[in-house]
Protein backbone atom coordinates (compact mmCIF):
# COMPACT_ATOMS: atom_id res chain seq x y z
CA UNK A 1 0.00 0.00 0.00
CA UNK A 2 2.88 2.27 0.87
CA UNK A 3 4.96 1.29 -2.30
CA UNK A 4 1.33 2.27 -4.46
CA UNK A 5 1.13 5.60 -2.69
CA UNK A 6 5.14 6.58 -3.31
CA UNK A 7 4.15 5.68 -7.06
CA UNK A 8 1.57 7.32 -7.35
CA UNK A 9 3.25 10.58 -6.08
CA UNK A 10 6.57 10.10 -7.97
CA UNK A 11 4.23 9.89 -10.90
CA UNK A 12 2.29 13.56 -9.79
CA UNK A 13 5.34 15.25 -9.60
CA UNK A 14 6.74 13.74 -12.74
CA UNK A 15 3.97 15.34 -14.48
CA UNK A 16 4.27 18.57 -13.19
CA UNK A 17 7.95 18.14 -14.09
CA UNK A 18 7.29 17.51 -17.90
CA UNK A 19 3.96 20.13 -17.51
CA UNK A 20 6.54 22.97 -16.58
CA UNK A 21 9.50 21.48 -19.19
CA UNK A 22 6.86 21.66 -22.07
CA UNK A 23 5.46 25.42 -20.98
CA UNK A 24 9.00 26.56 -21.03
CA UNK A 25 9.57 24.20 -24.71
CA UNK A 26 6.56 26.60 -26.05
CA UNK A 27 7.97 29.42 -24.87
CA UNK A 28 11.54 28.51 -25.97
CA UNK A 29 10.15 28.23 -29.74
CA UNK A 30 7.77 31.35 -29.71
CA UNK A 31 10.59 34.19 -29.72
CA UNK A 32 11.75 32.59 -33.74
CA UNK A 33 7.43 33.37 -34.42
CA UNK A 34 7.98 37.17 -32.60
CA UNK A 35 10.79 38.27 -34.55
CA UNK A 36 9.45 37.35 -37.71
CA UNK A 37 5.85 39.14 -36.40
CA UNK A 38 7.00 42.06 -35.44
CA UNK A 39 9.22 42.99 -38.65
CA UNK A 40 5.62 43.51 -39.81
CA UNK A 41 4.07 45.31 -37.33
CA UNK A 42 4.55 46.81 -33.90
CA UNK A 43 4.51 44.76 -30.18
CA UNK A 44 0.61 46.07 -29.24
CA UNK A 45 -0.56 44.36 -32.83
CA UNK A 46 0.75 41.36 -31.97
CA UNK A 47 -0.20 41.41 -28.12
CA UNK A 48 -3.58 42.06 -29.33
CA UNK A 49 -3.93 39.65 -32.25
CA UNK A 50 -2.38 37.31 -29.96
CA UNK A 51 -4.62 37.74 -27.17
CA UNK A 52 -7.62 37.82 -29.23
CA UNK A 53 -6.93 34.46 -31.14
CA UNK A 54 -6.18 32.99 -27.64
CA UNK A 55 -9.44 34.01 -26.64
CA UNK A 56 -11.60 33.03 -29.68
CA UNK A 57 -9.46 29.37 -29.35
CA UNK A 58 -10.35 28.13 -25.81
CA UNK A 59 -13.99 30.09 -25.92
CA UNK A 60 -13.91 26.90 -28.58
CA UNK A 61 -12.39 24.79 -26.40
CA UNK A 62 -14.71 25.38 -23.46
CA UNK A 63 -17.80 25.26 -25.52
CA UNK A 64 -17.11 22.01 -27.53
CA UNK A 65 -16.36 20.33 -24.10
CA UNK A 66 -12.27 19.74 -25.53
CA UNK A 67 -10.89 22.40 -22.16
CA UNK A 68 -13.54 22.05 -19.19
CA UNK A 69 -14.47 25.61 -17.95
CA UNK A 70 -17.34 26.49 -15.66
CA UNK A 71 -16.46 29.55 -13.84
CA UNK A 72 -20.15 30.12 -12.52
CA UNK A 73 -20.96 30.50 -8.71
CA UNK A 74 -17.10 30.46 -8.42
CA UNK A 75 -14.51 32.93 -6.33
CA UNK A 76 -13.18 34.44 -9.63
CA UNK A 77 -11.05 36.99 -6.99
CA UNK A 78 -7.85 34.77 -7.05
CA UNK A 79 -7.62 34.14 -10.38
CA UNK A 80 -8.29 37.97 -11.36
CA UNK A 81 -5.16 38.95 -9.18
CA UNK A 82 -3.21 36.38 -10.66
CA UNK A 83 -4.51 37.67 -14.18
CA UNK A 84 -3.20 41.27 -13.14
CA UNK A 85 0.30 40.39 -12.40
CA UNK A 86 0.30 37.99 -15.29
CA UNK A 87 -0.45 38.78 -18.63
CA UNK A 88 -1.60 42.15 -17.88
CA UNK A 89 1.63 43.74 -15.84
CA UNK A 90 4.29 41.33 -17.15
CA UNK A 91 3.42 42.22 -20.90
CA UNK A 92 3.64 45.50 -20.24
CA UNK A 93 6.88 45.71 -18.10
CA UNK A 94 8.43 43.44 -20.33
CA UNK A 95 7.10 45.18 -23.96
CA UNK A 96 8.37 48.79 -22.09
CA UNK A 97 11.71 47.21 -20.99
CA UNK A 98 12.90 45.21 -23.91
CA UNK A 99 11.85 48.22 -26.15
CA UNK A 100 14.11 50.44 -23.71
CA UNK A 101 17.26 48.38 -23.52
CA UNK A 102 18.98 46.17 -25.00
CA UNK A 103 18.48 42.34 -25.77
CA UNK A 104 21.46 41.79 -23.45
CA UNK A 105 19.99 43.66 -21.01
CA UNK A 106 16.78 42.48 -20.98
CA UNK A 107 18.11 39.21 -21.00
CA UNK A 108 19.79 39.35 -17.60
CA UNK A 109 16.84 40.71 -16.25
CA UNK A 110 14.61 38.43 -17.17
CA UNK A 111 16.81 35.42 -15.92
CA UNK A 112 16.07 36.16 -12.38
CA UNK A 113 13.00 35.66 -12.25
CA UNK A 114 13.42 32.00 -10.66
CA UNK A 115 15.63 34.22 -8.21
CA UNK A 116 12.72 36.78 -7.13
CA UNK A 117 10.32 33.52 -7.55
CA UNK A 118 12.51 31.73 -4.61
CA UNK A 119 12.02 34.35 -2.85
CA UNK A 120 8.46 35.40 -2.52
CA UNK A 121 7.72 31.90 -2.51
CA UNK A 122 9.83 31.67 1.01
CA UNK A 123 7.85 35.27 2.13
CA UNK A 124 4.28 35.11 1.13
CA UNK A 125 3.36 30.87 0.64
CA UNK A 126 6.41 29.92 3.80
CA UNK A 127 7.32 28.03 1.17
CA UNK A 128 11.49 27.84 2.04
CA UNK A 129 13.72 26.18 -1.12
CA UNK A 130 15.80 23.23 -0.31
CA UNK A 131 19.27 24.00 -0.99
CA UNK A 132 19.42 21.94 -4.22
CA UNK A 133 16.88 24.15 -5.29
CA UNK A 134 18.68 27.21 -4.36
CA UNK A 135 21.99 25.96 -5.98
CA UNK A 136 20.30 24.52 -9.04
CA UNK A 137 18.77 27.67 -9.86
CA UNK A 138 21.71 30.08 -9.12
CA UNK A 139 23.32 27.65 -11.71
CA UNK A 140 20.82 28.14 -14.34
CA UNK A 141 20.68 31.89 -13.73
CA UNK A 142 24.95 32.30 -14.28
CA UNK A 143 24.30 29.68 -17.79
CA UNK A 144 21.49 32.37 -19.15
CA UNK A 145 23.99 35.12 -18.10
CA UNK A 146 26.68 32.86 -19.89
CA UNK A 147 24.41 32.15 -23.24
CA UNK A 148 23.76 36.48 -23.05
CA UNK A 149 27.54 36.86 -22.60
CA UNK A 150 28.11 35.07 -25.55
CA UNK A 151 26.06 37.23 -27.82
CA UNK A 152 27.86 40.56 -26.62
CA UNK A 153 26.95 42.74 -23.54
CA UNK A 154 25.87 46.21 -24.53
CA UNK A 155 24.44 48.99 -22.41
CA UNK A 156 21.37 51.40 -22.79
CA UNK A 157 21.66 53.28 -19.24
CA UNK A 158 17.52 53.59 -19.49
CA UNK A 159 16.08 53.83 -16.14
CA UNK A 160 12.45 53.78 -17.65
CA UNK A 161 13.86 50.23 -19.35
CA UNK A 162 15.57 48.99 -16.01
CA UNK A 163 12.61 50.00 -13.98
CA UNK A 164 9.94 48.22 -16.77
CA UNK A 165 12.16 45.15 -16.52
CA UNK A 166 11.85 45.05 -12.75
CA UNK A 167 8.41 45.64 -13.07
CA UNK A 168 7.91 42.85 -15.28
CA UNK A 169 9.85 39.95 -13.00
CA UNK A 170 8.54 41.08 -9.70
CA UNK A 171 5.05 40.90 -11.91
CA UNK A 172 5.82 37.93 -13.13
CA UNK A 173 6.80 35.85 -9.79
CA UNK A 174 3.59 37.00 -8.01
CA UNK A 175 1.94 35.35 -10.46
CA UNK A 176 3.88 32.29 -9.53
CA UNK A 177 2.63 32.89 -5.87
CA UNK A 178 -1.00 33.77 -6.19
CA UNK A 179 -1.43 30.68 -8.84
CA UNK A 180 -0.18 28.82 -5.99
CA UNK A 181 -2.40 30.33 -3.50
CA UNK A 182 -5.98 30.35 -6.02
CA UNK A 183 -8.07 27.02 -4.49
CA UNK A 184 -11.04 26.54 -6.13
CA UNK A 185 -10.53 26.58 -9.16
CA UNK A 186 -8.93 24.34 -12.07
CA UNK A 187 -5.57 25.33 -13.94
CA UNK A 188 -8.40 25.53 -17.20
CA UNK A 189 -10.51 28.28 -15.82
CA UNK A 190 -7.04 30.04 -14.23
CA UNK A 191 -5.74 30.38 -17.45
CA UNK A 192 -8.92 31.39 -19.40
CA UNK A 193 -9.33 34.09 -16.89
CA UNK A 194 -5.72 34.62 -17.82
CA UNK A 195 -6.93 35.10 -21.64
CA UNK A 196 -9.83 36.98 -20.97
CA UNK A 197 -7.92 39.48 -19.41
CA UNK A 198 -5.37 39.44 -21.81
CA UNK A 199 -8.26 40.31 -24.46
CA UNK A 200 -9.32 43.20 -22.91
CA UNK A 201 -6.36 44.66 -21.97
CA UNK A 202 -4.07 44.54 -25.28
CA UNK A 203 -6.75 44.40 -28.13
CA UNK A 204 -7.97 47.69 -26.43
CA UNK A 205 -4.94 48.92 -26.39
CA UNK A 206 -3.97 47.85 -30.04
CA UNK A 207 -7.09 49.33 -31.39
CA UNK A 208 -6.69 52.48 -29.32
CA UNK A 209 -3.24 53.19 -30.22
CA UNK A 210 -4.11 51.88 -34.17
CA UNK A 211 -7.32 54.58 -34.19
CA UNK A 212 -4.60 57.38 -32.74
CA UNK A 213 -2.35 56.56 -36.02
CA UNK A 214 -5.10 56.31 -38.41
CA UNK A 215 -4.21 52.83 -39.12
CA UNK A 216 -7.19 50.97 -37.46
CA UNK A 217 -8.00 48.98 -41.49
CA UNK A 218 -4.35 47.97 -41.21
CA UNK A 219 -4.74 46.20 -37.91
CA UNK A 220 -8.15 44.38 -38.53
CA UNK A 221 -6.85 43.17 -41.90
CA UNK A 222 -3.26 42.18 -40.67
CA UNK A 223 -3.60 38.44 -40.69
CA UNK A 224 -5.02 38.47 -43.75
CA UNK A 225 -2.59 39.96 -45.85
CA UNK A 226 0.77 38.72 -44.14
CA UNK A 227 1.04 35.06 -43.70
CA UNK A 228 4.44 34.91 -41.48
CA UNK A 229 1.79 37.33 -38.74
CA UNK A 230 -0.65 35.12 -38.86
CA UNK A 231 1.23 31.73 -38.07
CA UNK A 232 3.11 33.99 -35.45
CA UNK A 233 -0.15 34.85 -33.54
CA UNK A 234 -1.86 31.28 -33.99
CA UNK A 235 1.42 30.30 -32.24
CA UNK A 236 1.30 32.35 -29.76
CA UNK A 237 -2.18 32.77 -29.36
CA UNK A 238 -3.16 29.07 -29.01
CA UNK A 239 0.70 27.11 -28.08
CA UNK A 240 1.34 30.08 -25.85
CA UNK A 241 -1.43 31.70 -24.24
CA UNK A 242 -3.79 28.96 -24.12
CA UNK A 243 -1.12 25.71 -23.60
CA UNK A 244 1.64 27.23 -22.08
CA UNK A 245 -0.30 29.10 -19.38
CA UNK A 246 -2.23 25.98 -18.78
CA UNK A 247 1.24 23.93 -18.40
CA UNK A 248 2.56 26.41 -15.93
CA UNK A 249 -0.12 26.66 -13.81
CA UNK A 250 -0.91 23.20 -13.53
CA UNK A 251 3.20 22.73 -12.80
CA UNK A 252 2.66 25.04 -10.41
CA UNK A 253 0.07 23.12 -8.19
CA UNK A 254 1.68 19.82 -8.69
CA UNK A 255 5.11 20.78 -8.08
CA UNK A 256 5.02 24.36 -6.71
CA UNK A 257 6.40 27.76 -7.13
CA UNK A 258 10.22 26.62 -6.17
CA UNK A 259 10.42 23.44 -8.55
CA UNK A 260 8.65 25.44 -11.40
CA UNK A 261 10.87 28.06 -11.67
CA UNK A 262 13.94 25.76 -11.98
CA UNK A 263 12.78 24.97 -15.10
CA UNK A 264 13.01 28.90 -16.86
CA UNK A 265 16.17 28.40 -18.24
CA UNK A 266 14.84 25.86 -20.64
CA UNK A 267 13.60 28.75 -22.59
CA UNK A 268 16.91 29.98 -23.43
CA UNK A 269 18.24 26.52 -24.10
CA UNK A 270 15.10 26.21 -26.55
CA UNK A 271 15.61 29.54 -28.33
CA UNK A 272 19.18 29.25 -29.26
CA UNK A 273 18.68 26.09 -30.29
CA UNK A 274 15.63 27.06 -32.59
CA UNK A 275 17.36 29.86 -33.77
CA UNK A 276 20.32 28.31 -35.11
CA UNK A 277 18.29 25.33 -36.67
CA UNK A 278 15.51 27.51 -38.12
CA UNK A 279 16.36 31.06 -38.37
CA UNK A 280 20.06 29.84 -38.91
CA UNK A 281 21.75 31.91 -36.12
CA UNK A 282 25.17 31.79 -35.48
CA UNK A 283 25.67 29.18 -32.61
CA UNK A 284 28.80 29.36 -31.09
CA UNK A 285 30.80 27.31 -28.35
CA UNK A 286 30.21 29.65 -25.34
CA UNK A 287 26.33 29.77 -26.11
CA UNK A 288 26.68 25.92 -25.50
CA UNK A 289 28.37 25.97 -23.14
CA UNK A 290 25.86 27.98 -21.58
CA UNK A 291 22.93 26.07 -22.67
CA UNK A 292 25.00 23.14 -21.03
CA UNK A 293 24.82 25.13 -17.58
CA UNK A 294 21.61 25.71 -17.97
CA UNK A 295 20.73 21.68 -17.78
CA UNK A 296 23.01 20.91 -15.29
CA UNK A 297 21.21 23.75 -13.26
CA UNK A 298 17.34 22.41 -13.94
CA UNK A 299 18.82 19.07 -12.74
CA UNK A 300 20.37 19.93 -9.55
CA UNK A 301 17.49 22.27 -8.37
CA UNK A 302 15.29 19.10 -8.89
CA UNK A 303 17.81 16.23 -7.40
CA UNK A 304 15.62 13.30 -6.24
CA UNK A 305 17.81 13.50 -3.07
CA UNK A 306 16.21 16.98 -2.01
CA UNK A 307 14.12 17.11 0.79
CA UNK A 308 11.79 20.05 1.71
CA UNK A 309 9.09 22.27 0.99
CA UNK A 310 8.65 22.64 -3.04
Amino acid sequence: MCSEKMTEKKNYVLIGCLCAVGCEVLYGMSFMFSKQATNLADTSALLGWRFLVAFIAMTLLAITGVMKVDLKGKDLKPAIIVAIFCPCIYFVGETVGISNTTSSESGIFIACIPVVSLIASALILKKVPTKLQVTGILITLFGVILTVVAVGITSSLSVIGYMALVVAVISYSMYCVFVDKASGLSGAEITYVMIIAGAVVFAVYALAEAFAKGSVNELLTLPFRESSFLIAILYQGIGCSIFAFFLSNLAIARIGVNKTSSFVGITTVVAIISGALFMRENLTALQLAGAAVILIGVYVANSEKQQGNT
